[in-house]
């Protein structure tokens, strides 16, 4: 767990004094000033966790301090007390990056379960920029090696990243890869090849679908000269090609039995040996399946091989479709502008936020290719610097609803109330999309997520 350094700003002799005693008492590990030129030297030198910070001081107000802190040591969470607060104070602490706001005077056990609430996000924070130094590290990888990036920052196309990383460790281990058209197997699939030890190998992609039977051995074993009619010369096979590095069938299922039992044989055995030959040759071949059916339907019907199935699922990686992870479609949107308008030489500069708005409702049944898809129809569309719903043939766009009316809050005084209603309405004006709602209070997602939290809101 966590030791938190509380640093108190008050100039309150008695309340910082009396704050202090009872923290100290919880085993944290608490500084005072009185003034923010002695905050600030504090900050300077010792590693702060949080900071409680009266909004009234000599020198500077509660709010420059914040906005101070926020720039020069963006990690310290910020609790804000007040004896004068209103709804206006309330609202601009959210949005100035304040994680708690208590009136005066409050409950210190109050103030308590607040410090602890806050240890908790700290702590999920500090495992959050672990995974993020890791994520980072395989998307550099990704980009140098494959060339362009597995790009989102949702929690499931992260955990799609994490599988990749801890299955290309074994590079033995066969993997099996679905998901709907266009949610991006392949990238996975050679994302994998270049994050193991065979990405000096060669990585070989086969359409499955697209081998005619009479093809198949030829294709996947290879032959020798004269061994059929039009076998003018020595021909190396996909398993052959891909020796020592990564075979990837795509759409495996489209495979007919009788080749799914000659495949089998291969993959148990590691040796394949062409047509006309009369010896066997030993491959070391990684295999990469993928397909985007319901293969459980497939092996009920008896229309693909159990064992062969459990051959090649060592592994499984399940792809999400892009409507179940829509809060990427803003990164997504804005990485293939910028790689799209650069190939097209254009110079797209902004994209209307009623553009992120509708995409993020669209449902996508061709996935991350159909959002790429209509990028680039856009660019080509586009005559000028910005993208706009018109570019994107995407009609129905519902004007943006008022904030409600600051009449509402005046008789209201409970900052916590304040707090409340303000999330509430906020939700309320963006169809409860949290990640909007937090735009339009000018907070962190994970900031959105701590207040309805605190204050116990069904959402």
């Amino acid at each position: 767990m966590v030791s938190l350094k509380i640093l108190i700003l008050d100039d309150e002799k008695v309340f910082r004094e009396e704050i202090r005693e009872f923290l100290e008492n919880d085993d944290f590990t608490v500084l005072v000033a009185e003034r923010p030129s002695e905050a600030f030297n504090i900050l300077q030198n010792d590693s702060i966790d949080i900071l409680i910070l009266d909004i009234r001081l000599p020198e500077m107000d509660g709010f420059a301090v914040l906005e101070r802190v926020k720039e020069l040591y963006p990690q310290i969470e910020v609790i804000m007390i007040t004896g004068h607060g209103d709804m206006d104070a309330v609202i601009q602490a959210m949005r100035m990056g304040a994680v708690e706001f208590f009136p005066k005077p409050f409950r210190l056990l109050d103030m308590k379960a607040a410090i602890k609430r806050t240890r908790r996000f700290i702590e999920l924070n500090q495992r959050y920029k672990e995974v993020n130094r890791s994520y980072e590290a395989i998307a550099k990888d990704l980009r140098d090696n494959v060339g362009y990036e597995i790009v989102g920052n949702s929690k499931k196309i992260r955990q799609v990243m994490e599988l990749m990383h801890k299955v290309a460790q074994s590079d033995q281990t066969s993997v099996l890869i679905t998901g709907e058209s266009g949610t991006g197997k392949e990238l996975v699939a050679r994302g994998i090849h270049y994050l193991s030890s065979r990405k000096k190998n060669f990585f070989h992609a086969v359409n499955c679908s697209a081998i005619p039977d009479s093809l198949f051995e030829s294709e996947f074993f290879g032959h020798r000269k004269g061994a059929f009619t039009g076998a003018n010369e020595d021909k190396a096979g996909w398993f052959e090609i891909a020796n020592g590095g990564t075979l990837f069938l795509d759409e495996i299922v489209d495979m007919q039995p009788t080749m799914q039992s000659k495949l089998l044989r291969v993959l148990e055995d590691r040796k394949v040996r062409r047509i006309g030959a009369t010896t066997d040759l030993s491959v070391d071949v990684r295999i990469i399946a993928a397909t985007n059916q319901d293969i459980q339907s497939l092996l009920d019907d008896n229309k693909f091989r159990n064992d062969l199935y459990y051959r090649l699922n060592s592994f499984e990686i399940v792809i999400p479709p892009l409507r179940e992870h829509p809060e990427d479609i803003p990164v997504l949107l804005e990485y293939y502008t910028d790689l799209l308008s650069r190939k097209m030489n254009k110079k797209i500069t902004a994209i209307d936020e009623s553009v992120v708005r509708i995409l993020q409702d669209y449902n996508f049944p061709g996935n991350i290719r159909e959002l790429r898809n209509m990028v680039e129809r856009a660019i080509i569309l586009s005559d000028g610097n910005r993208l706009t719903s018109r570019e994107f043939a995407i009609s129905g766009i519902s004007p943006d609803a008022e904030m409600v009316a600051a009449k509402e809050y005046e008789q209201i005084f409970d900052l916590e109330e304040l707090e409340k209603l303000t999330i509430i309405r906020a939700m309320e004006q963006t169809g409860y999309k949290k990640t909007e709602a937090a735009q339009l209070l000018n907070i962190t997602r994970q900031s959105l997520d701590r207040r309805i939290e605190k204050h116990g809101l069904k959402l």
